[in-house]
């Protein structure tokens, strides 16, 4: 009676052991999967952050400034050749000035 339940617990625990090892593979496998799907996928970059570089005070200033030196030029140059390049030209340069006036800030 003995030898037979020791033959039964035998049994059990290799069975039990042959699980365990199962599952340990397809851990691994699953462990081998994911680091190669983080490999290759390609890392999230940061965006819709640019409004917040800026406070609300800068972003309404920088648009006041930009207003207020359209209408100058619309209103005292007479030649509307020279108002849209002079248009053009502004806001071209409104980043490069924005940078120099207040500073680049890693957002």
């Amino acid at each position: 009676m003995a030898k037979e339940r020791a033959l039964r617990r035998a049994a059990r625990e290799a069975e039990a052991a042959k699980l365990r090892a199962k599952r340990a593979r397809v851990s691994a496998r699953r462990q081998r999967r994911r680091a190669l799907v983080n490999r290759l996928t390609p890392k999230r970059r940061r965006t819709g952050r640019l409004l917040v570089r800026r406070s609300r005070g800068e972003r309404a200033g920088i648009a006041v400034v930009t207003l207020v030196l359209l209408a100058l030029v619309w209103f005292l140059v007479d030649d509307l050749a020279l108002r849209l390049v002079l248009t053009v030209l502004l806001l071209l340069c409104l980043p490069a000035l924005v940078v120099v006036a207040l500073g680049r800030r890693a957002g």
